[in-house]
């Protein structure tokens, strides 16, 4: 669609021109259907005023008068005496009032269908067709069709019948749809120029309301306050929403930038400073160098972690075993393990079924067991367990490190959060990326200090109907 303007005034003036075209037809056929109902009463009760008037005891010379009546100029009425026509007794022709008396006639047979007396159209070329029963009826003659009406009168033995032209009645249904159409295309152009109007007025909203979103900078992050009629009410949430969700993440990334860029530059100028001294004969500080490298490494690694999560904006979620997933965690992590003398055992069910995106879901649990055996001393544990509880399925990792101080466990799962304990290498990212991935996958984190020392965190699946085997 180019322009809802153009639209709207296209199809309401298509609207517009076949709503008259439907009107007119309409009319027509209605005015048609009345039009033959009135005549229809007309020529009724012209027959019987005409059947009144006549009797037993009418003579020849009142049916001539009667012919010399019907008789109009050019087209004479007859008479038949004797089964010949002939005219009044006098010859005179009556004056003609209106040209559309041309379109009806009236008509006398004799019992047996003969003629007596023929109204001037109906004497053209030979007598009108007889009737042969009562009522209306269509009847064809000199190239014609005449809607007529037939009775017999037992009073005067004679049939009567009277009659209007299908020309007559086709130019009264023509003059009635013009008298409709004709008011209606006198107002057609106006009724248009009102609509275009109309439209024009109706869409200001729309204009106003993207001039002030193209009108603003990149900066300018403010909601949108202009006044927008109902229907565009929608649409005005949906830009403030957006612009929240725009500023909520232009934030973060502003602070994750800052913070990234302060958590590399530390470990850099430590590294350089460790490096000179070095340099300078001092062997310890090669040690303290390597440090710096681990760590640097470690931030590095979280945030090309942290980037790829934000980049993917589709999981694939189906149903998974954790059981078999975190086994393999704990066989790739062994080493690193086993070099601090650090010990890890699985405990609990030995399948759990969770739904999730399989390639998030192990992003998190590893993100998880890394940093329990980072801030687990050397000889310590790393406790992981699998349960099936009626709030879901749960997995929990608890370590022996020194745990969260309480008034921190709020704040730890930001970025950049370190524990107190700074001697052990980490970017403060560990908890933060667990907390995101938790998040995507619709489950629940909770961490809390375990007794004497220690930190538990705990992840917990909504449950997954049946046996969890089908994705």
């Amino acid at each position: 669609m180019k322009s809802i303007r153009r639209y709207l005034s296209r199809t309401l003036a298509l609207v517009l021109a076949g709503a008259t075209l439907l009107t007119v037809t309409a009319a027509y056929l209605i005015t048609a259907h009345e039009t033959e109902e009135i005549l229809d009463a007309q020529l009724s009760l012209q027959g019987r005023v005409v059947a009144s008037l006549i009797g037993p005891d009418t003579s020849t010379d009142d049916f001539r008068r009667i012919a010399e009546r019907l008789s109009q100029p050019g087209h004479l009425a007859r008479f038949y005496h004797n089964g010949e026509p002939t005219l009044g007794e006098t010859g005179q022709v009556a004056a003609l009032y209106h040209h559309e008396e041309r379109e009806l006639s009236l008509g006398f047979w004799q019992r047996d269908g003969s003629p007596l007396l023929m109204g001037s159209p109906w004497s053209r070329e030979g007598a009108f067709p007889a009737p042969d029963e009562e009522g209306y009826a269509w009847v064809a003659y000199d190239g014609g069709r005449w809607r007529v009406f037939s009775m017999f009168d037992d009073n005067s033995g004679l049939w009567i019948r009277s009659g209007v032209s299908i020309e007559f009645m086709q130019e009264l249904e023509r003059k009635v749809a013009l008298g409709n159409l004709v008011p209606m295309l006198l107002a057609l152009p106006l009724l248009l120029v009102a609509m275009g109007w109309i439209v024009r007025r109706g869409l200001i909203p729309i204009g106003t309301l993207s001039r002030e979103v193209a009108g603003r900078g990149e900066r300018e992050l403010g909601f949108i306050d202009v006044g927008v009629p109902r229907e565009l009410t929608g649409l005005r949430k949906a830009i403030n929403d957006f612009i929240a969700r725009l500023r909520e993440t232009l934030e973060r990334e502003r602070r994750f930038t800052a913070d990234a860029a302060h958590e590399l530059r530390t470990p850099l100028a430590g590294l350089k400073i460790h490096l000179d001294n070095a340099r300078a004969g001092e062997k310890d500080s090669l040690d303290k160098a390597y440090r710096g490298v681990e760590r640097l490494q470690r931030v590095v690694e979280q945030l090309l972690v942290l980037a790829r999560l934000d980049r993917r904006e589709t999981r694939e979620a189906r149903n998974i075993d954790l059981y078999p997933l975190v086994l393999e965690l704990v066989a790739e992590l062994w080493p690193w393990a086993q070099a601090r003398q650090q010990e890890m055992t699985l405990h609990g069910a030995q399948a759990l079924w969770v739904r999730a995106d399989p390639v998030e879901v192990g992003i998190l649990i590893r993100n998880l067991l890394d940093n329990a055996l980072r801030y687990t001393p050397e000889h310590g544990e790393v406790a992981i367990t699998l349960s099936e509880t009626p709030g879901g399925a749960v997995l929990s990792v608890r370590d022996s490190g020194p745990g969260i101080p309480e008034e921190a466990l709020a704040t730890i799962t930001e970025r950049f959060r370190r524990a107190a304990d700074q001697r052990t290498t980490g970017s403060g990212l560990g908890l933060s990326i667990v907390k995101q991935l938790a998040e995507r996958q619709q489950a629940r984190l909770t961490l809390r200090n375990c007794h004497p020392h220690g930190l538990e965190a705990a992840l917990c699946w909504p449950a997954v109907e049946g046996d969890g085997t089908n994705a």
